[in-house]
């Protein structure tokens, strides 16, 4: 009988032991992670299953911005800060949003408008940043070299494959999207 077996017990002697459908649980192992291109990241993955080096991934990224994988209810996308340079102050309506430094140093603001920021933290390498929808935020690298971060949308906030070279591509290409004011 499937998912029966008898399990042996010093005390109570053989017994009847069912494992209610026990499924092994499989990862995967460096060799079965998607190859990004080292030099930079142009695609969108997405909507399928992938596993990529999350780490790895951004800390290549040149791009401004670079969607990663973009799915029905979820979107990873790379970014890249030059020194001096910020996100630009922001709120998604509608979307909740996490980003994760992975090298660099920067400043984040939030608040409840753009005019007030009362939430103001230093970042760097390995801290997580959580955006709640409906929040003004801003980051910004304070260091001396490129703040290297990626950030998950949900849901996905840009069009699937967007690639921004540039801070100024990104605001000229979204222009009246409804993320800035």
């Amino acid at each position: 009988m499937r998912g029966l077996s008898y399990m042996y017990h010093p005390y109570y002697g053989n017994y009847l032991l069912y494992n209610y459908g026990y499924q092994p649980v499989y990862w995967a192992y460096p060799n079965q992670e998607e190859r990004v291109p080292r030099s930079n990241v142009q695609n969108d993955f997405g909507s399928g299953p992938f596993v990529v080096n999350i780490e790895e991934t951004t800390k290549h990224n040149k791009n401004y911005r670079t969607v990663l994988w973009t799915g029905p209810h979820l979107q990873v996308t790379v970014m890249s800060l030059n020194v001096g340079e910020d996100i630009g102050l922001e709120v998604h309506p509608h979307v909740d949003q996490f980003i994760c430094i992975e090298e660099g140093h920067g400043v984040t603001q939030m608040g409840p408008s753009k005019d007030y920021l009362n939430f103001q933290r230093h970042v760097s390498e390995d801290m997580a940043i959580m955006v709640p929808a409906g929040t003004w935020h801003n980051v910004t690298n304070i260091g001396n070299k490129p703040l290297k971060l990626y950030t998950i949308y949900a849901p996905p906030n840009h069009p699937f494959g967007t690639v921004h070279t540039t801070k100024a591509d990104a605001m000229a290409e979204e222009e009246g999207y409804g993320q800035r004011e």
